[in-house]
């Protein structure tokens, strides 16, 4: 009978130094999936394409209180330390690094990434100001703590992905961000672990945001009309009891704002609340 997997877990930056000096004696690949817990299908996901692209894997788990604004649910952020552990052990996992935020930033901290390009296309940065330079900090200082050779990231989150990436880029973090499919449940609800805080009758309406967009991107396809079918796309988001940020075509590189639907590669990228619960999405066009 095979004993299950325990990965290794470390909490301290000496014990993930040491633990990360033994995974790559054998000048072995290292593959880092940085999460916040509460971990789902979609997460998984992330886990066994890392698997695919290198030889050892280490998760992340840690709440990043710098991309919460005061307003936001970092207190009530769900925590599941047990179960998360659990489903990386049956995945196979080499190591989860579990910092705490005196850890991440300890007193006195007082450097910040400054991000630009992808994170001022008007999306998520007009909304949550705050949030892209959170991301990139903390980013910033796990990749450069892992020191991994490939990092992946899901792409619900298609701006943090394309921030993530220009900035490894740019600041020669050596680790290649790579971009894995959005997860989604069987009624299309893209899996998130704020879909946690949906009431039953939320949770029953969500569908209704994927449901839509796939008719945009299906309109945009055969060439209709391009901001008619996009401000039909928002009313039907509307209707269906969402409260709506944007519902904005791009460029799935540069996220600079389309006109039309030509030869460049397009996105559609949506941001709604219902409720209390502010749930993302994008297709490709």
């Amino acid at each position: 009978m095979t004993m299950p997997h325990t990965p290794a877990v470390a909490r301290t930056l000496p014990v993930l130094r040491r633990v990360l000096d033994n995974l790559r004696k054998r000048k072995s690949t290292v593959a880092l999936v940085p999460t916040m817990g509460a971990l789902h299908d979609g997460h998984i996901s992330l886990v066994r394409l890392a698997k695919r692209r290198a030889d050892k894997v280490v998760v992340s788990i840690f709440v990043n209180p710098t991309q919460f604004a005061p307003h936001e649910d970092y207190g009530s952020y769900p925590r599941t330390w047990k179960a998360d552990a659990t489903k990386l052990a049956s995945e196979g996992v080499d190591l989860i690094w579990n910092p705490d935020a005196r850890l991440m930033y300890p007193e006195g901290f007082a450097t910040r990434v400054q991000v630009e390009g992808p994170a001022t296309a008007g999306l998520e940065d007009r909304f949550r100001p705050h949030f892209f330079g959170g991301v990139a900090t903390v980013v910033a200082k796990l990749l450069a703590q892992v020191r991994p050779d490939v990092a992946i990231f899901g792409e619900k989150d298609y701006q943090q992905l394309k921030v993530v990436t220009q900035m490894a880029r740019d600041l020669d973090l050596g680790a290649r961000i790579v971009g894995a499919p959005i997860m989604r449940e069987r009624d299309g609800l893209a899996m998130s672990s704020r879909n946690l805080y949906l009431t039953p009758d939320q949770r029953k309406a969500a569908p209704a945001l994927h449901r839509s967009m796939k008719d945009v991107v299906r309109r945009l396809r055969k060439g209709e009309d391009f901001a008619s079918t996009l401000a039909a796309g928002a009313k039907l988001i509307g209707d269906a009891g969402f409260k709506l940020d944007y519902l904005e075509a791009r460029h799935a590189e540069t996220l600079a704002p389309l006109t039309q639907i030509g030869s460049a590669p397009a996105r559609l990228l949506a941001a709604t609340t219902i409720g209390t619960t502010r749930l993302i999405d994008n297709m490709k066009i």
